[in-house]
């Protein structure tokens, strides 16, 4: 991996990690959170979703493997919340 490739992949998980939790209400992660859940996002979505359009294609890829991991993260703050 070189370093435009690493910087286009942090500036996509910027992007589709801030849109996630936007949308979600997923808040509370500020900027660092929102690229991790970003990249993260776009690795679960890799390994599903078959969508080639590119740079925009990639960040809602990304998009939607972040909003899943909301999900999974919201269930587990719940389930935290319910245990204690």
């Amino acid at each position: 991996m070189d370093v435009q490739s690493l910087i286009i992949g942090l500036i996509v998980g910027a992007i589709a990690g801030w849109l996630a939790c936007t949308v979600t209400k997923g808040g509370g992660y500020w900027l660092i959170g929102d690229i991790i859940i970003g990249i993260v996002g776009g690795l679960i979505a890799g390994f599903g979703i078959v969508f080639d359009g590119g740079v925009i294609g990639t960040i809602i890829k990304a998009y939607i493997g972040a909003v899943i991991l909301l999900i999974i993260l919201r269930l587990l703050r719940v389930h935290e919340k319910w245990s204690s």
